[in-house]
């Protein structure tokens, strides 16, 4: 098997040497890296280590090596293009089709997964600017990380920072792992024996809710859930490996965010339930959803009245407050009754995850198989909870029971394997004709 052939753009910020560590990771991972800085990034970084520690040679400019062309070769024979850190200059240039040194020409010719990790001061990555580029390019199917939260330059702390290494290099195996459809890996462009993974969700988009809600009590407290949001974090990342446009929305995860994925962070049921509605609905320009994914532990209930002060004990009265509840919506269900009104397209697979427990009126499956015909959806996910299963593993073990009947039981696997399950049973449900068109 060969190599992949992975170039690394360096952009010109102060987290340049921690794309060295990146380099690292890519090389002691059998990867062939090219790597491309800008001219800035050299002032960080000079090119003798990027050239040792790669074992290529380095250039920034289009003019360096002309007979070789590099500033269309690169971009045509690589299997991913990543740069990090990527600098509010370079997400702009990107953007805007700019093409003034070898990286930005890389980034036009690129026709391979292309993933970029931003970094920046806070309030350059909030600036108006630089979050309508990163929104453009997401848009274009370039995957860009969010920054991590912390420590930046001198004393200033907040998002912006470069995420780690590690994080960036399993976001850009993921890409690797998906990438074979598209037309820089072609047999005729790349010699190579490796196979070519399925990108049956190209050109569709998906909607993945993931995580568990929280409902507050008071400013401090909440009803929640175990939910690690690992399960919905799989989908949204298989799904982004299988071509897919993703929106991701995501309530309280214990895991990062699917690099590429469009992500709509909320808190309760409620914020949920109206952030899924929307994105599988569409808006404006924004086309509806081909399927929706409703991963997310959403609570059944929540306080009627949350306090709006922090609930006291009383040293004189032992006795414990009563907490009111109501129902919460039912999600599903009211993306069901979307469908059937129209708000939602008709041709839209919706599919359910349902945590059961045996009990004495039926085992996990044949709940599971009631909730399937109440519910409506086109699939429901039946797994079993509780004694360690399931909720903050890296594995599950599921059955997917159709619509028309059809059960297949998958696992114990790990939740990647699980999430490429329901895909499989997602796309044999889509409809054939682009649903952009629709």
């Amino acid at each position: 098997m060969t190599a992949p052939r992975v170039v690394l753009g360096v952009g010109g910020g102060i987290a340049a040497y921690k794309a060295a560590l990146l380099l690292r990771l890519f090389t002691e991972g059998g990867a062939s890296v090219r790597v491309v800085p800008t001219e800035a990034a050299l002032r960080f970084v000079g090119e003798p280590t990027w050239a040792a520690l790669s074992g290529q040679p380095v250039a920034t400019g289009v003019w360096d090596d002309v007979h070789e062309v590099p500033h269309v070769r690169l971009g045509r024979e690589a299997d991913l293009v990543v740069v990090a850190p990527a600098t509010a200059d370079l997400l702009g240039r990107a953007a805007h089709g700019l093409a003034d040194d070898l990286l930005t020409n890389v980034l036009l010719t690129a026709r391979c997964p292309v993933l970029l990790a931003p970094a920046m001061h806070t309030e350059m990555w909030q600036h108006p600017a630089v979050v309508a580029n990163t929104a453009l390019l997401r848009e274009r199917g370039i995957h860009v990380l969010d920054p991590d939260s912390g420590r930046l330059t001198g004393a200033d702390t907040g998002p912006g920072r470069l995420p780690e290494p590690e994080r960036i290099h399993a976001a850009a195996l993921a890409l690797l792992d998906g990438a074979g459809d598209g037309p820089s890996s072609s047999s005729a462009d790349h010699d190579d024996d490796r196979a070519a993974p399925a990108r049956d969700l190209a050109g569709r988009h998906v909607v993945v809710s993931s995580g568990g809600t929280r409902e507050p009590l008071d400013p401090v407290r909440f009803l929640g859930n175990a939910s690690s949001g690992r399960q919905g974090a799989a989908l949204a990342a298989r799904a982004l490996a299988r071509g897919a446009r993703v929106t991701y929305v995501r309530a309280h995860t214990e895991v990062p965010d699917p690099a590429g994925a469009h992500v709509v962070p909320v808190s309760t049921a409620l914020q949920l339930r109206d952030a899924v509605l929307t994105a599988a609905a569409g808006q404006g320009a924004q086309t509806g959803a081909d399927a929706v994914v409703m991963a997310a532990a959403v609570a059944d209930f929540r306080p009627a009245a949350p306090s709006e002060t922090k609930i006291k004990k009383s040293e004189a009265d032992e006795s414990a407050p009563v907490v009111e509840l109501v129902r919460n919506p039912d999600v599903l269900a009211g993306l069901v009754e979307a469908r059937r009104e129209g708000r939602v397209a008709s041709t839209t697979v919706l599919v359910g995850f349902a945590a059961e427990t045996g009990d004495a009126t039926g085992s996990v499956l044949e709940h599971g198989r009631l909730k399937a015909v109440r519910k409506g959806a086109d699939l429901l996910v039946v797994n079993e909870v509780g004694g360690g299963r399931a909720f903050g593993t890296a594995d599950n073990t599921v059955v997917i029971i159709g619509a028309d009947g059809t059960e297949r039981a998958v696992g114990p696997a790990p939740k990647e394997s699980i999430a490429d399950a329901v895909w499989d049973a997602v796309v044999m449900r889509v409809p054939a004709e682009n649903p952009g068109d629709r």
